[in-house]
């Protein structure tokens, strides 16, 4: 068999961007994408992906080159994760939360050549423009106009054309230009912000077509779903959505924004099957009050956070099937799932909703995944108790950090892993359960504390809308547990600090106890609902000393 080698003709590269050519194939005068008063079908979608390409090429747009899109949930943010592909050129979605300052880094860090701004998004687009260097040569400005959205102004001379000008331009024969190899470039993304110093992670069609398949078999994905898109594209590519639901045909209901009101009013409108958030947007669903189960089931993939179990239980009451994953900017989705087992069925309802908050694992596709110890490098015991650093092995993992070998090398070393930063245990059965991230272990007196153990504890006060825990300096311990916790609106009576101790106190070990307990309307979060963890432990280090007694 030694003659038997790679040919043309079977080894051609793998890329996602063929998923468009076939769904306008096989679900041509199905809806592709539903926005307000806007519908088109996969015919249309494909056609107006091509002509965007024809134009942006128009422009100097190749192979290699960055553009940049600023722009919330609708239909232009999908159209981009195929059209800009197809000239080539590598697609940066912009997380729209960021300020002027950061936005102004991240386009100059990343070269990019040709920035498609949401109307909604101009005054930061043009302030971060501002922000250059007098010497440097900004990217040029489309405007994405919105004939939906009242306030939607006129193109001026700031930008060069709007985005449905390029469209209208572009040539619907446009051949494509096919990846010479599934390694080069197709996607740049800095991570969304928990930590204080964003990177730029490169991901190549291979690992974003293996992703996506992987995500699409993990979640039993049926043909033509309906998707309403409450994660942000922006955010690792919706997790791989827009490509998967053009592999399935599916119907792409588009928001601006959105709040439970709205989530709960397009799932009766459009039957909604599927849909995608944080753990904030569980919360947010299940904590209207007196609201009726959905007469239909809908599956809502969650990651990002370990969802409390509570909020597990009470998102499902109401009729929505919860499946938990974990993933990273640097792996472009979700690569580890709790995949369900039937037998676990039977189990009372907390039972259900703590094993569910497990991470999982591994998706089909994916190569490993592993808890070791920091200092060995062995496995850690398989006793859900033992932590250890998570790490992965496979197809979908990031080529690395853009001009950051130092970084990208730490991450992933000799020894094969990519080393995630994430705290962990192994359970018996084979799951991983995240406890913490290796910045937000809390060690009071030389224990280890998860704060992800404390949180969930908080979660189970029904006084309590949202909780994190980060360290507090101690004169005595090191470091205590300082918890930050926003309350639900309708309360008539709000606990006092004394309280909430009190009530961790009945559910953990004394030293797991918050010693500090801080109200706030809200807490800080990243545009995809994670808590910004790292803005709560400089407030709490500038609180001094908790100064608490030896217990």
């Amino acid at each position: 068999m030694d003659d038997l080698k790679p040919r043309p003709a079977n080894s051609s590269p793998l890329t996602p961007l063929d998923f468009l050519e076939r769904a306008a194939t096989v679900y041509g005068d199905c809806p592709s994408i539903i926005y307000s008063n806007t519908t088109y079908t996969w015919s249309q979608t494909y056609r107006r992906c091509l002509q965007l390409a024809s134009s942006l090429s128009s422009y100097g747009i190749s192979p290699g080159h960055v553009v940049s899109v600023v722009a919330a949930n609708i239909p232009s943010m999908y159209e981009v994760h195929f059209a800009v592909p197809f000239t080539g050129a590598i697609l940066n979605n912009v997380n729209t939360r960021l300020d002027a300052r950061t936005v102004s880094i991240l386009l100059q860090h990343s070269e990019s050549k040709l920035v498609l701004v949401d109307h909604q998004f101009s005054s930061l687009v043009l302030e971060a423009i501002s922000l250059f260097p007098s010497n440097s040569n900004p990217p040029r400005l489309i405007l994405i106009t919105d004939d939906d959205y009242a306030s939607s102004p006129t193109v001026d001379s700031n930008f060069c054309c709007t985005y449905e000008g390029l469209v209208e331009k572009g040539d619907p024969n446009f051949k494509w230009v096919r990846p010479q190899s599934e390694w080069d470039p197709m996607i740049l993304n800095y991570t969304s912000g928990t930590t204080s110093a964003p990177k730029g992670v490169v991901h190549c069609h291979r690992g974003i077509f293996t992703i996506t398949v992987g995500s699409l078999i993990d979640w039993s994905v049926p043909k033509q779903p309906v998707y309403l898109w409450t994660l942000p594209m922006f955010h690792a590519n919706g997790w791989s959505y827009p490509w998967g639901m053009a592999a399935v045909g599916g119907t792409n209901i588009c928001l601006r924004k959105f709040d439970a009101s709205i989530i709960y009013a397009m799932i009766k409108r459009h039957g909604v099957t599927h849909m995608c958030g944080a753990p904030v947007v569980l919360n947010m669903l299940s904590n209207i009050p007196n609201k009726e189960p959905l007469k239909n089931p809908v599956h809502i993939l969650t990651a990002g956070a370990p969802p409390p179990a509570t909020i597990l239980s009470r998102s499902e009451s109401l009729g929505f099937i919860v499946s938990h994953g974990y993933g990273l900017t640097e792996t472009a989705g979700l690569v580890v799932s709790c995949a369900w087992k039937h037998q676990w069925n039977v189990l009372p309802a907390t039972e259900r909703a703590q094993l569910k908050s497990r991470q999982g694992v591994k998706i089909v596709g994916f190569s490993e995944i592993d808890v070791v110890n920091s200092e060995s490098g062995e496995s850690v015991k398989r006793d859900g108790l033992s932590l250890g650093e998570i790490v992965l092995r496979g197809g979908c993992v990031m080529l690395g950090y853009l001009k950051d070998p130092v970084g990208s090398g730490k991450c992933m070393s000799d020894d094969g892993w990519f080393y995630t930063g994430d705290v962990g245990v192994m359970h018996a059965d084979g799951y991983i359960e995240i406890k913490d991230r290796s910045k937000d272990v809390i060690i009071s007196g030389g224990e280890n504390l998860s704060s992800v153990e404390v949180e969930s504890v908080l979660y189970m006060n029904p006084a309590v809308n949202e909780a994190a825990v980060v360290a507090r300096p101690d004169e005595y311990w090191g470091e205590t547990p300082c918890a930050f916790i926003s309350l639900k609106a309708e309360l008539k009576k709000r606990p006092s600090e004394k309280e909430i101790m009190e009530f961790c106190r009945a559910r953990l070990p004394h030293y797991m106890v918050p010693k500090t307990v801080v109200f706030k309307d809200e807490l800080p979060k990243t545009s995809t609902g994670k808590i910004k963890k790292f803005m709560l432990r400089e407030i709490a280090k500038a609180m001094g000393s908790s100064r608490v007694s030896r217990m």
